[in-house]
C-alpha cells in the first residue's frame, strides 16, 4: 500500500499573504479556545476523543503511508498505552500527566521489538500478524496473573482530574471535560508538531524511499532493519500516547475496549484522512468518531449499514482522502490562470 505525500500545509500556505496567514491561524486558535465553552460535556468529551484519536492516526500513518508497512494491530499498542497510564494513576498514584512518557516509551519499546519479526514479513502477511498481536493483548490483560495489576474482566476504574483553576465564559465553568480538552489539545499540537519535523527531514524522506523502492534505497545505504523497526516502534509510542490519553478522558479501561475492530477503525481513520499526510489524521479521527453517531440516527436497526454506505461514497468521491481532494484543489487553482 503506497500513495504519494499529500500537499503540505506549506505548500498550500504559499497562496496566501503572511498577514492573511497569521490572521488565518489566529482564527483557528481563538475557535479552538472557545468551542468548548459553546456546547456540552458530552461534545466536549466528543472532542476530546477527536484529538486522542488524531494522534493514534497519526500514528499509523507514520508506519503505513510514509513507510509502507501495513497493520491491523495498533488497538494493540493503544491498549499498551491505556494500561500502563491506568495502572500508574491508580496504582501508584502518579499525576496524569507524568503517564504520557512512559506510556510513549513502552509502547515504542514493544513497537521496536514487534519491527524485527515484521522485517521478514510484508503486505497481507505482516497485516496478518499485527492482526493476531491485536487479538491476543485484550486476552493477556484478563490473565489471572496480572489481575492485581490490571483489573482483570471489570478492568481499571479512575478519577478525572480536576482543574488547578476556576474559570467562565459564556455561563460554562471550566470543568473536568473542559479541562481535559485542553490538555489534550495542547499534547495532541505537541506530537503533531513532532511528527512534522520527524517526516519532513531525513528520515522522513528515508522512510518514503523504502516505501517505494527498498531495493534501491537499501542501494544507497540507508538500514532498512533500523528504520523499519524505528519506524513501528515511533507509530508505536504515538499510538501509546493517544491511549495514555484515553484512559484519562474516559476514565475507564477494560480488555474488551481495544479489540481488534479498533485497530480497523485507525486504518480506516488513516485511508479517510489521506495516506502520508499528517493533517489528514484529523480529518479521518473526524469521521470514525461523528459519523458512526451520524449513522445511529439515520438507522437504530440497521447503524454498520449506514456507516458502510458512508464509507463506500466517501471513498468513491475523494480515492485520495481528504488530503488528496486538497492535493487536487490545490493544483487546479495552481493551474489556473
Amino acid at each position: 500500500m503506497s500513495a504519494a505525500p499529500a500537499t503540505s500545509p506549506a505548500a498550500a500556505a504559499r497562496g496566501l499573504s503572511r498577514p492573511a496567514l497569521a490572521a488565518l491561524v489566529a482564527a483557528g486558535v481563538v475557535v479552538l479556545c472557545i468551542a468548548p465553552f459553546l456546547v456540552k460535556n458530552y461534545r466536549v468529551f466528543q472532542f476530546n476523543l477527536v484529538l486522542i484519536y488524531a494522534v493514534a492516526i497519526l500514528g499509523l500513518n507514520i508506519l503505513t503511508g510514509y513507510n509502507g508497512q501495513i497493520s491491523l494491530g495498533h488497538s494493540a499498542f493503544f491498549a499498551v498505552g491505556a494500561y500502563c497510564a491506568a495502572i500508574m494513576m491508580d496504582r501508584w498514584g502518579a499525576p496524569y500527566w507524568s503517564t504520557l512518557v512512559p506510556a510513549a516509551a513502552l509502547c515504542f519499546a514493544f513497537g521496536f521489538l514487534m519491527g524485527f519479526p515484521a522485517l521478514r514479513l510484508g503486505g497481507h502477511y505482516l497485516a496478518l500478524a499485527t492482526l493476531a498481536l491485536a487479538l491476543a493483548v485484550p486476552q493477556l490483560l484478563k490473565y489471572k496473573k496480572i489481575e492485581a495489576w490490571t483489573g482483570g474482566v471489570q478492568g481499571i476504574v479512575l478519577t478525572k482530574p480536576e482543574p488547578p483553576f476556576t474559570f467562565e465564559l459564556f455561563g460554562s465553568p471550566l470543568n473536568q471535560d473542559r479541562w481535559l480538552y485542553f490538555v489534550t489539545l495542547g499534547v495532541t499540537i505537541v506530537m503533531f508538531v513532532l511528527a512534522w519535523n520527524l517526516l519532513r527531514g531525513r528520515v522522513g524522506r528515508a522512510l518514503i524511499a523504502i516505501r517505494d523502492h527498498p531495493i534501491a534505497a537499501g542501494a544507497m545505504g540507508i538500514n532498512l532493519p533500523l528504520y523499519k523497526s524505528t519506524a513501528f516502534g515511533v507509530s508505536a509510542a504515538f499510538t501509546g500516547v493517544a491511549g495514555a490519553m484515553s484512559a484519562v478522558v474516559v476514565a475507564f479501561v477494560a480488555p474488551d475496549s481495544f479489540s481488534s475492530f479498533l485497530s480497523i477503525t485507525f486504518l480506516v481513520g488513516v485511508v479517510v484522512g489521506g495516506l502520508a499526510s499528517i493533517p489528514g489524521a484529523v480529518f479521518g479521527a473526524i469521521f470514525i468518531q461523528f459519523v458512526p453517531n451520524i449513522a445511529d440516527q439515520i438507522s437504530k436497526s440497521a447503524p454498520w449499514a449506514i456507516y458502510g454506505v458512508f464509507l463506500i461514497v466517501f471513498m468513491y468521491v475523494m480515492p485520495g482522502g481528504v488530503a488528496g481532494l486538497g492535493q487536487r484543489l490545490f493544483r487546479r487553482r495552481s493551474a489556473a490562470p
